[in-house]
């Protein structure tokens, strides 16, 4: 029996819109805090966005502004 190399995923697959928002948002989240801090804000619930900021960021247009707005906050503190 072939074994699948496990690449491709059966979960929803984003529109463009959506891929768009999550590579916006990576770009400066990683630009701004550096690439293991990124990981942890974009990953890491949190409680004044009510959620993960890169879900937020790829829900909608307003949830990536949010998102841009706590990592400003965040980058300047």
């Amino acid at each position: 029996m072939a074994r699948r190399s496990g690449r491709y995923s059966s979960g929803p697959r984003l529109s463009p819109e959506q891929a768009a928002r999550q590579g916006r948002i990576s770009q400066l989240a990683i630009a701004r805090l550096g690439a293991t801090d990124a990981i942890a804000f974009l990953n890491g619930n949190d409680e004044k966005l009510g959620g993960r900021p890169l879900d937020l960021a790829i829900d909608s247009i307003e949830g990536l502004r949010a998102a841009e707005e706590r990592l400003e906050d965040r980058a300047n503190a």
